[in-house]
């Protein structure tokens, strides 16, 4: 270490003369290399890097107006899927509505035929048992006379329905 600071010390009494202001033929060599490297970069690197950068703007712009035209299809898809609805609702109401007229008159045109079934069922009922009425009550009339000719008989003790006497 202590050579170390000899020379620095050495370098600074003997190299007195020179001022690092006032460039040395260093400078020059390294600035040349700076200006080789500059125009290696500028002639080789910066154009592909550029042209790059170009197509990807380009790509970015169409993509851009892509997505606008996107969105503009997408608008007029939804206001023509909106007014496809609208109209596929109320055709389906008049569809129904329709439906319901037809089936109230199917029910009313049911209900007058049952209504018509009703009234002959109950009309012939009604004879059937007019009928059975006359004719129980015919067979009840003679049953009676019967029974009324024996009780009168076993009563009186003399055979009524022949009219003699026993």
């Amino acid at each position: 270490m202590g050579e170390l600071t000899t020379s620095i010390v050495a370098a600074e009494e003997g190299g007195g003369t020179s001022n690092f202001l006032i460039p040395n033929g260093t400078f020059f060599v390294v600035l040349l290399i700076f200006l080789i490297v500059l125009g290696v970069i500028a002639k080789w690197v910066v154009p592909p890097v550029s042209k790059v950068l170009a197509e990807r703007e380009a790509m970015l712009a169409k993509t851009a107006a892509d997505n606008r035209k996107s969105a503009e299809q997408v608008a007029a898809a939804q206001a023509d899927y909106d007014k496809t609805m609208a109209d596929a609702r109320g055709e389906a109401s008049s569809i129904r509505d329709e439906a319901r007229v037809a089936g109230r008159q199917v029910v009313d045109e049911k209900r007058a035929v049952a209504s018509g079934e009703v009234a002959e069922t109950v009309k012939s009922a009604d004879q059937q048992l007019s009928q059975q009425g006359s004719a129980a009550q015919s067979e009840l009339q003679s049953s009676v006379d019967g029974l009324s000719a024996t009780l009168a008989s076993r009563i009186l003790g003399v055979d009524v329905n022949s009219g003699g006497s026993r």
